[in-house]
């Protein structure tokens, strides 16, 4: 890589972060950082640890973050920041390798990294995820390896597709799956130059089935995006517009001569098309609902990546004839779009979150409170809808606090969802109900929820006449240790 381009790309990782922000606890980070800290302690979290566990134990990607923290000595919160960094940073150097070899034009090649770079947070239709999330997730690394690969398979070098897959597996094994299928759909274009695959060829969907509890079924009809065919209208358009755009671009390098590119774009199509026909059969049978957990439609990812990757180039070499004002002009619009956005998401915390700096959100000071001043194996009970509540800004209590809890009504519940074969939906369950009615708790049922599951912390609303012993307290909440 020449020193231009590795400029050229930190600096668009630089905006990227500047215009999507970073939230190191937010989300999906209340399942995964949790993961990662308790192989650095593992003192931390003494109860309902298997909610998060069950998942992190899938991958191989906690060890590593883990085992980077410890040979680096880096505070944690820095280490963190710097894998989500370097995932961006690898991303947008995977998409320009692979735009270098989809266009001759060097502009257009740029055009399509630019463009990613401001549409990293575009969200995925009705899968409740982003192409990038705005923390540290598994799903990026596993990203990046799919584009890498891809460019692997247009310059025939197989072994290190095969590296990449491996790769993907041992870092997201969900992830990895779509990237073989979508490997597949690409080799075969590419070996017999067909038109069309047909969406019912044989894939190794890595799937098993387990036939779930009556708590689970209760709990993941909760899930409309497990469903596709309760999605919206508009949901199903981000299914089959990027495909028809994919194609419209496909006759148009057939028309240039450009083979590769038409390649990539004919085989997304029955790429999309064969996991929407599963997640349709998927969602036809109360049967198979079991199976609705491997959410089908989240292959979609790669299709918006090199949807974004592709149409940029085209639409870069088009508006950047003799002139590059016009395409800064667009992707300043666009950066500025996906700013206001972000904002909006994230309303009550500063727009990057930066390491080893304590926010003046409220529930991010407690939280810190918590961390530095009650004892490890402490445990906490609080409103199990917290993430939801205005100016919480859907931020972790486990990664930010490091200490135990009750189960969640959010990500918790998410996890129970992903795993029909363990007791997760029951102990979910059973620990909801003993929340029940959370804003009219008195001080007989905290006192229950001590006798029930140990608990002897709680956190509360400021407003919240709780008559205990509460030695934090700020503008919004209060923390408080049960008699």
């Amino acid at each position: 890589m020449k020193a231009k381009d590795f400029l050229y790309l930190v600096l668009l990782t630089a905006g990227s972060l500047f215009v999507h922000g970073y939230h190191p606890g937010a989300e999906d980070a209340e399942i995964y950082v949790p993961g990662i800290k308790v192989l650095i302690n593992p003192l931390l979290y003494p109860f309902g640890r298997e909610f998060f566990i069950s998942q992190t134990r899938m991958t191989l990607f906690p060890n590593l973050v883990a085992a980077s923290v410890r040979f680096s000595h880096l505070p944690f919160d820095l280490a963190i920041f710097l894998w989500h960094v370097l995932s961006i940073f690898l991303l947008l150097l995977g998409c320009l390798q692979l735009s270098r070899l989809l266009f001759s034009d060097e502009r257009a090649s740029w055009a399509g990294v630019t463009l990613l770079a401001a549409l990293l947070t575009l969200p995925v239709t009705g899968t409740a995820l982003y192409i990038v999330d705005q923390y540290l997730n598994p799903r990026a690394l596993a990203l990046f390896a799919s584009i890498f690969a891809t460019s692997a398979v247009l310059q025939r070098k197989y072994l290190h597709v095969a590296l990449w897959l491996l790769f993907a597996a041992v870092i997201h094994p969900l992830m990895a799956v779509f990237m073989a299928s979508w490997i597949f759909f690409l080799v075969v274009v590419r070996r017999f130059q067909f038109q069309a695959i047909p969406a019912f060829s044989l894939l190794p969907l890595g799937i098993f089935f387990t036939y779930p509890s009556p708590a689970y079924r209760e709990l993941v009809q909760r899930y409309s995006d497990f469903f596709v065919l309760r999605w919206p209208w508009y949901e199903w358009l981000g299914i089959f517009g990027p495909l028809l755009i994919l194609y419209g671009l496909s006759r148009l390098a057939q028309k240039q001569g450009q083979c590769d590119l038409d390649t990539v774009c004919r085989a997304v199509i029955p790429f999309g098309l064969f996991y929407f026909l599963v997640a349709v059969i998927f969602s036809i049978s109360d049967r198979l609902i079991g199976l609705t957990r491997f959410q089908p439609l989240r292959s979609l990812q790669i299709v918006y990546t090199l949807l974004v990757v592709i149409g940029g180039g085209f639409l870069g070499k088009w508006l950047m004839k003799n002139r590059v004002w016009p395409w800064l002009v667009l992707c300043g619009a666009v950066s500025a779009g996906m700013f206001i956005a972000a904002r909006q998401l994230f309303p009550a915390s500063p727009q990057i979150e930066w390491p080893g700096v304590v926010t003046r959100n409220d529930w991010l000071q407690a939280f810190a409170w918590i961390k530095s001043n009650t004892p490890t194996d402490a445990f906490f009970a609080l409103n199990p809808a917290y993430m939801h509540i205005p100016g919480e800004d859907y931020q972790g209590f486990r990664v930010h606090a490091e200490r135990s809890r009750l189960a969640d009504n959010v990500k918790d519940a998410g996890a129970a969802s992903l795993f029909p074969g363990l007791p997760l939906a029951e102990h979910l369950k059973e620990q909801l109900d003993a929340q029940r009615g959370w804003a009219n708790y008195e001080l007989a049922d905290f006192e229950r929820l001590r006798k029930q599951y140990g608990v002897t912390w709680v956190l509360l609303d400021q407003k919240k006449d709780s008559k205990l012993d509460c030695p934090y307290a700020n503008a919004t909440l209060r923390v408080c240790r049960l008699p």
